[in-house]
């Protein structure tokens, strides 16, 4: 019996003592869940920031990639047009050196004109009409200038002379030499008479 005493006095003393560690116990994982959901918390929160810095970058690298695609189109289109400038104007002045051969030509034909060679008079004038339709295919074109009104954009008067008739004051009445534009754009100005 003094063993059964023994035993119940044990028991009743080991269960006070298990009642009292279960709340700490309790406490001490409810201590750590909390430290852990801290913890995930925190972690949530980090990565919330780094994906929105993230999000800020990416739309920042976007923002400078379309800028410098467009900065580079820019530069594209920029020198394509140096480039067909380039071309115009070398070719500009090509057919600007070609003009006195022109002038040559028709001034040939003209005294060929009161010849009696009609070969000198053929030939030249096939030399002078290839040429003249190369170079219409290059964009050139003859400024028509007599009878016209006088225009400072195509004209230069050389000199003025009494008009013959009413009709023919402030309109070109003689070409001293003819004018040609280049795609629109005048390569020589005439040079003419006006009437006064």
């Amino acid at each position: 019996m003094s063993d059964k005493k023994d035993k119940k006095q044990e028991a009743p003393v080991e269960e006070p003592v298990e009642q009292a560690s279960q709340p700490e116990e309790s406490k001490k994982k409810l201590k750590k869940e909390e430290r852990k959901e801290d913890a995930l918390r925190k972690q949530v929160a980090e990565l919330t920031d780094n994906l929105a810095k993230e999000k800020e970058n990416v739309a920042k690298e976007k923002e400078s990639y379309l800028r410098l695609m467009a900065e580079f189109e820019t530069f594209r289109r920029r020198s394509a047009e140096d480039r067909l400038a380039l071309i115009a104007s070398a070719s500009a002045k090509t057919i600007e050196g070609l003009l006195p051969v022109l002038d040559d030509c028709e001034r040939a034909m003209e005294m060929l004109s009161k010849s009696s060679d009609e070969a000198a008079k053929e030939g030249t004038a096939l030399i002078y009409n290839k040429l003249m339709d190369y170079l219409k295919t290059q964009g050139l074109a003859r400024i028509e200038a007599k009878g016209e009104a006088f225009d400072t954009d195509f004209h230069e008067a050389v000199t003025q002379f009494p008009a013959p008739s009413e009709d023919l004051k402030g309109k070109v009445i003689d070409v001293v030499q003819t004018g040609y534009t280049l795609g629109g754009k005048v390569l020589r100005y005439a040079k003419v008479v006006v009437g006064a």
